[in-house]
This record gives structure tokens, C-alpha cells and sequence, in this order.
């Protein structure tokens, strides 16, 4: 079945008249297929297909009108971006424009390394700020390693600090285009009583094609009567669903009290194994209602028709995606560590869990992403079967806007935290032990021992996460939707 056939149902299903020749995928041009590939899957999927006028079912009368269209863009990304809901950059800002996260890809396996978190990295994940006093001077904080990295092996560090790289100083302009490069060298400076000085040292770091086991951290820590595990959580993959319910079974065997779950560094990843780490937290609710998915009414009117309206509900399980059982550990309260890092799914978990326990939240807001995606392929029904063999893009536009259980899923501008606490950058601590200043926050709520106080951490305005600078790395996507 053409793609084409099945966007005519869905629009016939909405009561739009459109000419039947615009359907015809045999008319379009070589030159212009990826961009009709890029039309079609946004007319069809797109959140705020209604919002966007070149987007309108009877926007054009055939398949003709639409080439002509089509043919004003010799970039696919460029039409894609002025398709999207009001976007004034390929990379927008909080008051730019409604979507700042649809992203398209040349090469879908890029696109389908980094959704499964695997990427060409070099094992850094960092922190990029201001300096006091500017808006241009930029230093970055290695905020962790990855684990047989090359960072890892180079012996960097939590809490580090550079100021340059290969000789040139950081700034908002260059940034990029410096940490881009496949090899770098980082010029080291020391955190003193807030300035940023250099220091001398320097370290040269390699990329290489890594997959991160988002399970990074999982221990338990004994404070008086209470075991308190926590595992630090860095990423919805899929692919490690098994090595996450293993890392709660471990919890679960060693008799933990109470759970910190730390997602500060957490910016998303699927829909589905976020419901999985959520049916793992809990254990009681499995069948019940975790989150519920609004679609644009074409497709929802398509599959309520067709009686597939349960693909629009997010349930608890007890069982992982291969079937494996869940470990859960049963709580009523847990406590998370969030940041200004922590986005997406992880905002999906701690909203979702809010109707069925008490969620303390511990650190900065979070970054408000309350939507979610799926990846469009050039195929008759946008799935990876029958893609067109002449070209390898693919896009992940936002189709979706996710509630809990209540109906609330309105936090564009963040989840506040109970308890607010930021990162000392001068006293970042070694994550997983007690006095690491935001885990202790967590275990003096939990313990009642000591003064929850706020610790400043200088005067230094975020730039923005290395990891929130890669496309689809802030991503909630749905990746079992079922494509008619």
C-alpha cells in the first residue's frame, strides 16, 4: 500500500477533500523525493499538522502543485525546518518556536545509533558555562566518563575543567565546531574562589564508536536503620532494558529501605522503557494507566476507527519488551536527583509516577519537553520495510504530547523540585558516594539528619549540555507504534 493511500484514508476519515493526484508517488520527480518523503510524513504525522498552513490537507490541488512546491528547496532539512511549528532556526530557543526538537537525519543509522546510544564520542559528557560577567567566554565541566573510554583511560575526571581546546579559547560562537572534531586537545584550568584559571595541563582525547550502558551507577549505601540504593540512570535505551531490571534485582536482593534514583544527567530516550523503569520503581499498578499519548486527530481518528486505540495508552507491565520478568521493588516514595539536564522520558517518569506514590524531587527544574516522536522512513507506510534504496534520510518529527494519569502534562517550562539545590561547580563531589553534595541532599530527606540548605554554585549561566547539543539526545520517542 502506498504511503500515499494510507495519508488518503486518514484524510478522508477527517472529512478533507483533496485531488486524488496529489496521492501519486509515481509523479514526483527523482530530484525531489526526499522532500516529498519530508512533506507527506509531516502532513501526516506531525503534531500541529493543522497549525502549519504548507502543511494543510488542500494546501495544494495535485500532485503537480505540490512538485512545483517542493522544487523551491534543494535541501530537504530547509524545507523540513520551515515545516515545522514556527521555527525561526534550525536550532531553537525557549520563545523561538512551539517544536524546538523534530529533528531529520541524511543517514538514518546515525539517527538509529544515537536513539539506541550509541554515538562516536570520546567518553566526556560535559557541562558548557559562561564565565562570569561575559555573554560570549565559555568554559566547560566534565560532568562524567564514560567507562573504557578513552577519557577513562586518559584518567579525566568528574569536576575537571577546560577553558580551550587545541590552543583556542571557548566561546559562544566556536563551541561547536571545536568539540565536533574526531580529536581534540582540552586545555585544563583550576576552579579558584570562582574564577576560571588555566593551569597548563592539557589532555589530548580520541573518539571512538561507543555504546553507553545507561546504567552507570547502582549501590547501596547504609545510613542508620535505612539501606538506601541508588542508581545513577543515564538513558532510556532499550537495548540495556535487561541490564536495567538486573541492577534493580540487585537492589531488590540486598533489601533497600528506600530508592535515589538519579537522572540529572538523564535526557531521554524511550517511551517504553521509561513505562518498564516505572513498573520496576512500583510493581503494584501493572495493567493501569502510567501515561496517555495525544496524537493530531488524523491519526487518531484512523486508529480509533480501526479499533487501535490502545496504542495511544502507556501501561505498568511486568514484563520487559523480550518478555523477561520485571524486577520491581513495590515502593510508595522515591526520591530523584534532577537538573537543568534532565528532559524528556525522565520528565515522562517523574510525572507519570506522581498520581501512584509521593516523588520527591531533589535539584534544578528540569527542561519541559512534554512530547514525543517516532522515526519516518521513506517507505509506503513510513516504517524501515520497502525503503527507498536512493537516499538514507529519515526524520523524527514530534507527533505526540504525553499526560499521566490525572490528565496533567503541562511543564513546558520545567518539573520544579521540591528540594532546590544546583551543582557546586568547585565541589562537584565523586558520584555514588554519600557526601556528593546532591545524593547527601537525598539522604538527609531521607534520614532526617542535617540542614537541607542550598549551596550556590557561582555566578555561571548554563550554555547548554554537550549531550543537550546532539540531535535526538533530548528525544522521547515511541519505538512500538504500530504503522498500519
Amino acid at each position: 500500500m502506498k504511503k500515499t493511500r494510507l495519508f488518503w484514508i486518514l484524510t478522508a476519515l477527517t472529512a478533507l477533500v483533496i485531488g486524488c493526484e496529489v496521492q501519486d508517488d509515481n509523479e514526483v520527480p527523482k530530484e525531489i523525493e526526499v522532500q516529498n518523503f519530508v512533506w507527506k510524513g509531516l502532513n501526516l504525522y506531525y503534531l500541529w499538522q493543522k497549525d502549519v498552513p504548507d502543511l494543510a490537507d488542500n494546501r495544494f490541488a495535485n500532485q503537480s502543485d505540490l512538485n512545483s512546491f517542493l522544487s523551491q528547496y534543494s535541501d530537504p532539512k530547509v524545507l523540513f525546518q520551515n515545516l515545522l511549528n514556527k521555527p525561526i532556526s534550525q536550532y531553537p530557543t525557549p520563545g523561538e518556536a512551539i517544536d524546538r526538537f523534530s529533528v531529520i537525519f541524511s543517514d538514518y543509522t546515525q539517527l538509529e545509533g544515537i536513539l539506541s546510544g550509541t554515538t562516536l564520542n570520546n567518553g566526556l559528557e560535559i557541562g558548557l558555562y559562561y564565565k562570569n560577567n561575559s555573554q560570549t567566554e565559555v568554559f566547560g565541566v566534565v560532568k562524567y566518563v564514560l567507562p573504557n573510554s578513552d577519557a577513562a583511560a586518559k584518567n579525566v575526571r568528574r569536576g575537571d575543567i577546560f577553558y580551550a581546546i587545541d590552543g583556542t579559547s571557548l566561546n559562544a560562537t566556536n563551541y561547536r565546531t571545536l568539540l565536533a572534531s574526531n580529536s581534540y586537545t582540552l586545555n585544563l584550568a583550576n576552579y579558584d574562589d570562582g574564577n576560571i584559571t588555566p593551569n597548563g595541563q592539557s589532555v589530548l582525547l580520541n573518539k571512538s564508536v561507543i555504546s553507553e550502558n545507561p546504567v552507570h551507577i547502582n549501590s547501596v549505601i547504609e545510613s542508620g536503620a535505612h539501606r538506601i540504593g541508588y542508581l545513577m540512570y543515564n538513558g532510556f535505551y532499550p537495548n540495556y532494558e535487561s541490564a536495567l531490571n538486573q541492577a534493580f534485582a540487585q537492589l531488590k536482593s540486598a533489601g533497600i529501605t528506600e530508592l535515589v534514583l538519579d537522572l540529572r544527567y538523564n535526557s531521554g530516550g524511550s517511551i517504553a522503557t521509561a513505562t518498564r523503569l516505572a513498573s520496576m520503581i512500583t510493581g503494584q499498578f501493572s495493567g493501569q494507566l502510567f501515561a496517555k499519548e495525544q496524537w493530531n486527530a488524523k491519526v487518531e481518528s484512523y486508529y480509533n476507527s480501526h479499533g487501535w486505540s490502545n496504542q495511544f495508552y502507556d501501561l505498568f507491565t511486568n514484563k520487559l519488551g523480550n518478555g523477561e520478568a520485571i524486577q520491581s521493588l513495590r515502593l510508595t516514595k522515591i526520591w530523584i536527583l534532577t537538573s537543568k539536564s534532565t528532559a524528556s522520558a525522565s520528565e515522562l517518569v517523574i510525572n507519570g509516577l506522581k498520581p501512584y506514590m509521593q516523588v520527591k524531587q531533589i535539584g534544578d527544574w528540569t527542561v519541559g519537553k512534554n512530547v514525543g516522536s517516532i522515526t519516518l522512513y521513506d517507505a509506503p507506510n513510513f516504517s524501515k520495510t520497502g525503503i527507498n534504496t536512493h537516499h538514507r534520510y529519515a526524520m523524527q518529527p514530534l507527533v505526540l504530547k504525553i499526560v499521566n494519569k490525572d490528565g496533567f502534562g503541562d511543564y513546558i517550562n520545567g518539573l520544579e523540585p521540591e528540594i532546590q539545590y544546583k551543582e557546586n561547580l568547585g565541589q562537584m563531589g565523586i558520584l555514588g558516594q554519600a557526601d556528593e553534595p546532591l545524593l547527601q541532599k537525598a539522604i538527609q530527606n531521607i534520614t532526617g539528619a542535617g540542614r537541607l540548605i542550598s549551596t550556590p554554585s557561582g555566578n555561571y549561566k548554563a550554555v547548554k549540555d554537550q549531550r543537550m547539543e546532539v540531535q535526538l539526545q533530548s528525544e522521547m520517542y515511541k519505538d512500538n507504534f504500530k504503522l498500519p
